[in-house]
């Protein structure tokens, strides 16, 4: 059988990606900070699944609970990072940028360290993370989540390169969402997409293993003209 980790399976994308990865086939390992959502994910599901309460901003415990949850689940061959935060910055607060500092960066890249030294010492492997087309711009009142969304897309491709120099079949994916109906996402933005579609898109790059996947399809041409356009003409659209 199958096995995956989803970090930040409570809510949003990370709680569809289990329904639908269960309905694949894969016993899961599901965490994240809500045990009692958690707990009612998992009754959701077919088969027996393992559950793990975790704080990712809680760096160096969750490295430690991740790595629990592997040596109880035996052969865990996909993990996927889909914690998160992102917060309005309407004014510059201290206590906001930490909150998304430490679950998009420390978290985040605390997980990747354990996910890849699991896989290095199993000779294989594949790691998920979830950035957003936030990485591709800037936004005067969410400068810290954009950051934040810069910083996870460039660690996995670093991450990638590393994996590719290891000589090891280790996958390194990087799913940049749009605008996905999420509990953090406000509003009726531009080309927004039921959370059932997104991840639908998101299983199928996931299964063929591909090194990037943009929710909705259509989000890789807004990131190729972003990526393109200067500053000075960026900053007339946001």
């Amino acid at each position: 059988m199958r096995q995956a980790i989803i970090v930040g399976a409570s809510s949003g994308l990370g709680w569809e990606l289990a329904i639908q990865l269960a309905d694949k086939g894969y016993q899961l390992g599901v965490m994240g900070r809500r045990e009692a959502l958690l707990n009612e994910l998992v009754e959701k599901l077919p088969g027996t699944h393992f559950i793990q309460a975790t704080d990712v901003s809680n760096a160096e415990q969750s490295q430690t609970e991740l790595e629990e949850l592997i040596a109880r689940m035996g052969d865990v061959e996909l993990i996927v990072l889909s914690s998160g935060v992102g917060l309005f910055e309407n004014k510059l607060e201290w206590a906001a940028e930490r909150e998304m500092i430490d679950v998009n960066v420390r978290g985040f890249a605390a997980l990747t360290i354990i996910a890849m030294e699991h896989f290095t010492r199993r000779g294989a492997g594949h790691l998920a993370g979830i950035s957003s087309m936030a990485a591709h711009i800037f936004g005067a009142k969410t400068v810290t989540y954009h950051a934040t969304k810069a910083f996870v897309s460039n660690y996995l491709a670093g991450m990638r390169q590393r994996a590719i120099r290891s000589g090891l079949p280790i996958t390194i994916t990087t799913i940049e969402p749009g605008f996905i109906k999420t509990p953090m996402v406000h509003g009726n933005p531009l080309w927004m997409a039921p959370v059932e579609k997104g991840v639908t898109q998101m299983v199928a790059g996931l299964l063929k293993k591909k090194n990037h996947i943009y929710i909705t399809k259509r989000w890789r041409y807004v990131a190729f003209v972003a990526d393109l356009m200067p500053h000075w003409l960026l900053r007339k659209f946001l």
